[in-house]
């Protein structure tokens, strides 16, 4: 069910504007746009006050797309209609309990004007202005390189063999349909990723030693390798696709590092605004500042 407090704070960038109109509404301060004109079609009367179809038309246009889906699902217009007479009852009974006279109230409500026009003032020089090219992106990325995927995206399995002729025998039979974990666990001399089948996680960096990390790029999914030659023995490798969820994971924090930067790059931006309009502006602290200048706020 749409409650009264969806209607009025699930408008996405609208929210503030639409509750500030409800507020300077309520205390009697006049918005020019919502002015009854005589011409207008008046689609309801509460308590002989007019809902007109314009009024109407702009609050209907300032939801969310997925708000204006909930109330075609549950009653559409009309049931949007229905919320609007409850607020304006509302609105009603605060003017008769003399709410609007409220110094508080109206203190909050110019606090909320002043708001919006600073968001306003900012919007075009933090927003549109604030762009992420794709190498710093990446350098980016390569900073947090230890929360991310290797874009080669495989999981990989190894064992290790203390000959050859070992090692060129379990690649055979595992060409023919063995099973490589079960091998892994039976054969391998790898003590660390034996009990695991030879599972060593997704690729990344420094996974394997040099020699197997070379053959790794040159493999295909669900391929097993030839013996490779090392100092501990011969290593034989299989890589397999990554689950779809581990796959969904590292696209997310893709995601969230993205965001850092941009945010971190508007912070700058607007440290930047924020110092071209003092070097251009005379500030002087009154006498009166020192009981401000002098707390260091230790105590």
């Amino acid at each position: 069910m749409i409650s009264l407090r969806s209607l009025i704070a699930d408008h996405g960038t609208s929210r503030m504007s639409l509750l500030l109109i409800g507020i300077l509404a309520g205390l009697g301060i006049g918005l020019s746009s919502c002015t009854t004109q005589q011409e207008e079609p008046v689609i309801a009367l509460v308590n002989g006050r007019a809902i007109t179809q314009i009024e109407f038309d702009v609050r209907w246009g300032e939801l969310s797309e997925a708000t204006r889906s909930r109330y075609d699902k549950e009653g559409g217009k009309r049931r949007f209609l229905d919320e609007l007479i409850t607020r304006e009852l509302l609105m009603q009974e605060a003017r008769r309990q003399g709410l609007d006279q409220n110094n508080g109230i109206r203190d909050k409500a110019q606090r909320y004007k002043e708001q919006l026009i600073l968001d306003e003032l900012l919007k075009d020089k933090l927003q549109s202005k604030v762009e992420l090219k794709q190498a710093e992106l990446d350098a980016y990325y390569e900073i947090h390189e230890r929360e991310l995927l290797d874009p080669l995206k495989v999981q990989v399995s190894q064992m290790l063999l203390p000959n050859f002729p070992a090692a060129k025998d379990l690649e055979t039979q595992i060409n023919r349909g063995g099973d490589f974990a079960k091998f892994a666990q039976r054969y391998s001399i790898d003590d660390n990723t034996k009990a695991k089948g030879g599972d060593l996680g997704p690729y990344r960096k420094g996974l394997v030693v040099p020699e197997v990390d070379a053959v790794i790029h040159t493999l295909k999914p669900g391929m097993v390798s030839a013996p490779i030659r090392t100092v501990s023995g011969y290593y034989l490798v299989m890589i397999t696709p990554l689950d779809k969820e581990i796959i969904q994971t590292d696209l997310a924090t893709q995601e969230r590092l993205r965001q850092e930067l941009l945010a971190d790059k508007r912070r700058k931006r607007f440290e930047e605004v924020i110092a071209d309009i003092r070097a251009n502006a005379t500030i002087r602290l009154a006498d009166a500042s020192r009981y401000i200048t002098e707390d260091t706020g230790k105590h």
